[in-house]
């Protein structure tokens, strides 16, 4: 590629150890034995003992009041730890990590069934299932992703596997048809994950419901986790490589190597702004789109007009995830690499800015929704594929637990019949 790709920075250990101090992890880092690197041995870390999250239960019927108040004195943190990934030694470095699933990757082919999902406003968003029965996960992709995208058909195999059902929502106009209204979508929106989820639990009322999302989706699903707080519909999520702070992720992809992800995604962009609008009216002047390159400019020319911001700063510091995580309500997982090349390490939230629902597990290594693993490229595992389910496994099991629970009360309280 012709770019010299650095280790992640010294600074990424000593924030790790922070944040484990922080929380009361116990994290043990220790030096490689010489030659190790290439070997494909990591630092040695020790991990904490599983925790309970003591989160609010799911309402027995109905959406809630909201989030939590903060109950009072001192706030309870939530819990930072070190994350069980161990990078393949063949892909250092976070470019490759992150490039090597985005571009190598061939997961299995998955079948798909797709609804139209009709909106309030007269929208529409597509929702791409596959399975049967089982639980349901709804999978939110990142930027300009879709179904399609490695990272999702990957998950999509690995719930499959476990006889549960996934549903990808599309965010608007990313399901290969530009969607009908002048808006699109953006890291920040939750009106439309809240509807789907609220017609999920009307039309499955007995199924679990989990809910996944990749980067941008992460923002978007913590936001509306925090909401949405004890009212939340849905039994647990996962977040995986999230732009905490959005003004931060717009300045770091200006700089090095990860000015290619940038051209990449802001081509992507301008290619669907065009196809949306060259045989409409908008608010778009497209030529002065073609002249932005950055994240900061596309947005103060696209994303804020569209959407009601007044411009680029006004829509980080709204839609960032990072000033709502406390107002989260149910078991929630977010993993992260402290060398993703899309954000700094500071990005990360520490322990006191997080519900006590929340676990986030910081890796040294990983890039953005890489976490590749494995001894050689032919054995490569996708360790988000495993960790995600893991997850999901324990808290599914608890929400299915506790409805039959519930059913269980409702029908002992049940008046017995007259004797006749």
């Amino acid at each position: 590629m012709g770019a010299r790709l650095s280790e992640p920075p010294a600074a990424s250990i000593t924030m790790l150890r922070a944040h484990a101090s922080a929380s009361g992890s116990v994290l043990r880092l220790r030096n490689p034995p010489a030659g190790s690197r290439s070997a494909g041995v990591r630092h040695s870390v020790r991990h904490p003992a599983p925790i309970i999250m003591p989160c609010a239960r799911l309402p027995a019927s109905g959406p809630g009041p909201g989030p939590l108040p903060e109950p009072p004195g001192k706030p309870e943190g939530g819990t930072v730890s070190a994350g069980d990934f161990t990078p393949a030694w063949w892909l250092p470095g976070p470019h490759l990590q992150t490039l090597w699933p985005a571009l190598l990757r061939r997961p299995r082919s998955v079948p798909i069934t797709r609804e139209r999902f009709e909106l309030p406003d007269g929208d529409f968003v597509d929702l791409d299932w596959a399975g049967e029965s089982g639980p349901i996960v709804v999978i939110l992709h990142g930027l300009q992703g879709s179904s399609r995208s490695s990272y999702v058909r990957g998950l999509l195999g690995a719930l499959l596997r476990r006889h549960w059902r996934g549903v990808v929502m599309h965010f608007r106009g990313c399901s290969g048809e530009p969607n009908r209204l002048l808006r699109t979508y953006h890291s920040g929106e939750t009106g439309d994950f809240g509807h789907v989820v609220r017609a999920l639990r009307e039309r499955y009322p007995s199924t679990p419901l989990a809910a996944v999302g990749f980067s941008l989706g992460g923002n978007a699903l913590l936001k509306w986790l925090a909401e949405r707080g004890a009212g939340a519909e849905i039994a647990a999520a996962v977040a995986v490589s999230v732009p905490f702070r959005l003004d931060r992720a717009a300045d770091r992809l200006e700089r090095g190597f990860s000015r290619v992800y940038k051209r990449s995604l802001i081509a992507d962009l301008h290619r669907a702004v065009q196809r949306k609008f060259r045989h409409r009216p908008g608010p778009i002047d497209l030529s002065a789109m073609h002249r932005e390159s950055s994240f900061r400019g596309f947005d103060d020319r696209v994303t804020a007009p569209l959407h009601g911001f007044r411009d680029a700063g006004h829509y980080y510091t709204v839609a960032s995830c990072r000033r709502y995580l406390r107002g989260v309500a149910r078991p929630t997982l977010i993993i992260h690499a402290l060398d993703d090349p899309f954000m700094t390490p500071d990005a990360a939230p520490g322990p006191e800015e997080l519900a006590p629902c929340i676990r986030l597990e910081l890796s040294e290594a990983g890039g953005h929704v890489g976490f590749v693993e494995g001894g050689t490229p032919w054995t490569a595992r996708y360790w988000l594929d495993e960790r995600i389910p893991h997850f999901l496994a324990g808290q599914l099991d608890t929400a299915r637990r506790e409805h039959s629970e519930r059913q269980s009360s409702a029908r002992e309280r049940l008046p017995l019949p007259s004797p006749r």
